[in-house]
């Protein structure tokens, strides 16, 4: 019998030809580069929307209990203030005063240029409108009295006074005083957690 060639008896399909070092190298870059690409793509979407559009906070403390709860997670409207000025009674998020890396978020009980007047644990407004002066009304979200103490506190055209809802623990305007417009991140708009306290916010009316 005739020698065969060895080359004949293996099927040509078996085997397969190591990956080149160069082939390889260049489907990892190619990898990297779509990574680095879909983070560049994440940050241009979602930076500008955290810095004009929305962003979230989840709440600290009691003091805007029982309408803001510990660790509940708030999204707050930072692109309508420009277009639609902030109104009384909205809960806002602003830097506090005295450090600036500190986030509270109160109520907006004074606007600017007007008077507010805090006496026997009520509240009076002065202003254009109400020369005479309007008690205010917050049955809708406030159980709680107010300090027993007295203010009388004129706001410049760019200032407002925020009280907390839990007026015993807040630490709010009646402490620290007027705020700045500059200071303010933006209005609450929705609560998004926990999941049976879903709501989207708007101003009461008094």
């Amino acid at each position: 019998m005739k020698n065969q060639p060895l080359n004949e008896f293996i099927p040509k399909n078996i085997g397969v030809s190591p990956e080149r070092p160069a082939a390889r190298k260049e489907e990892l870059r190619e990898t990297l580069a779509e990574i680095i690409k879909v983070f560049i793509l994440a940050v241009a979407v979602i930076l500008p929307i955290r810095l004009f559009l929305i962003q979230p906070f989840y709440v600290k403390g009691a003091s805007m209990e029982p309408n803001f709860y510990e660790n509940e997670y708030l999204i707050v409207d930072k692109l309508s203030p420009h277009f639609k000025p902030y109104e009384r009674g909205e809960a806002i998020v602003f830097r506090f005063p005295a450090a600036e890396r500190k986030y509270l978020i109160k109520r907006i009980i004074g606007m600017p240029s007007e008077r507010v007047v805090i006496q026997n644990r009520q509240i009076a407004i002065y202003s254009a409108e109400y020369p005479d002066g309007r008690a205010l009304k917050e049955d809708a979200y406030n159980p709680y009295l107010l300090r027993d103490q007295t203010i009388d506190e004129t706001l410049a055209s760019d200032e407002y006074f925020v009280l907390g809802d839990n007026r015993p623990v807040s630490f709010d305007s009646e402490i620290f005083g007027p705020l700045k417009a500059n200071q303010i991140t933006g209005r609450v708009f929705f609560r998004g957690w926990p999941i049976e306290r879903l709501e989207l916010f708007k101003a009461p009316t008094y």
